[in-house]
């Protein structure tokens, strides 16, 4: 297959329907990947430990097994737990039941490229990776339509086998609604790590809180200061995600089109570009990956505290008074 996006038209069921697939953990992906690939006509069965997950499976109609036992009666195993936990569950609870035959899926390469996930001989391991958050994956599929996915071939995979349950898999989910594009594991890995921490993420939420706290420290009302910073977000996201850049800046004003165009370069300045290319690098290097792991692993003290300070931090206490004014109390 020299193709590198596929449709719904492109891909027959030819492979996947004959398979039982296990989703393993029913989080946010989990459920979507399970609920999805259920009401495609594919024969899923949820892996999840007692607790929340598994009473949600149980609400929409699974009856979830453990992970060893989900495991060791699939054809397909889906990992779809939390990349920081990949490596112990993998280890202990689903190498020793993997048939000899199976195919492992993951719906981010971070655990496959950085060595969380290694699969044993003669398995083989496909990448799946919805680009969208997990309940985007499934409200757009119920609404008819569906989130794109990236495809790739892991360890152990190739071409003639492997790549069409992938392929299928997408189409499961939804992907081939709005177009599957072929990658590799290093390329989504690299480039959705680099995407949360530089925009999606990491700029956009210390971008906006920087710009709320600027505006308070001038004098103006905290809740003023988060609807200009913060809450108008989602009208200038909306438009980026219909129609791009310029399709945003068709539908703003001429007024604040000036202002992206002349002041937008001083924010994002070469500093700032500088400093994007050494995010990057640590990404590539596998730096940012062993320090997560690390703190993962240590119990995520650090982890903690970021939550709590900026869970604490001025434009979150405005935002909930916003959010009270927006319901009316």
């Amino acid at each position: 297959m020299d193709k590198t996006i596929w449709y719904d038209r492109d891909i027959s069921w030819l492979t996947l329907k004959q398979k039982s697939i296990a989703v393993i953990g029913y989080g946010a992906q989990g459920r979507s990947h399970a609920l999805n690939l259920r009401d495609s006509g594919c024969h899923v069965t949820v892996g999840q430990r007692s607790g929340k997950g598994f009473d949600n499976a149980v609400q929409d109609g699974f009856s979830p097994a453990s992970i060893a036992e989900a495991t060791g009666a699939a054809d397909v195993v889906c990992l779809m737990l939390p990349d920081e936990l990949h490596g112990p569950i993998f280890n202990s609870e689903i190498v020793p039941y993997l048939r000899t035959d199976a195919t492992l899926v993951c719906c981010h390469g971070f655990s496959l490229l950085y060595g969380q996930v290694i699969p044993p001989t003669g398995i083989a391991a496909v990448l799946v990776a919805p680009k969208g958050a997990g309940h985007m994956v499934r409200t757009a599929y119920e609404s008819g339509g569906g989130v794109p996915c990236l495809v790739a071939l892991g360890p152990g995979a190739n071409e003639s086998e492997h790549l069409p349950i992938a392929l299928e898999y997408a189409k499961g989910l939804g992907g081939g609604r709005a177009g599957i594009l072929r990658t590799t594991i290093a390329e989504e890995t690299e480039t959705d790590l680099f995407g949360e921490q530089v925009v999606l993420c990491g700029g956009v939420s210390h971008l906006a809180a920087a710009a709320f706290e600027a505006l308070v420290n001038a004098g103006y009302q905290p809740e003023i200061a988060y609807f200009e910073c913060i809450h108008e977000l989602k009208l200038v996201v909306d438009l980026l995600h219909r129609g791009g850049l310029a399709f945003m800046r068709d539908h703003i004003s001429n007024t604040a089109e000036y202002g992206d165009y002349s002041r937008g370069p001083r924010i994002v300045d070469e500093h700032v570009r500088q400093t994007m290319q050494q995010i990057l690098a640590e990404i590539q290097s596998g730096q940012f990956a062993r320090e997560w792991i690390a703190e993962a692993q240590s119990g995520g003290k650090a982890f903690e505290a970021f939550r709590k300070k900026h869970r604490q931090q001025p434009a979150e206490l405005a935002g909930q008074k916003v959010q009270q004014i927006l319901r009316g109390e």
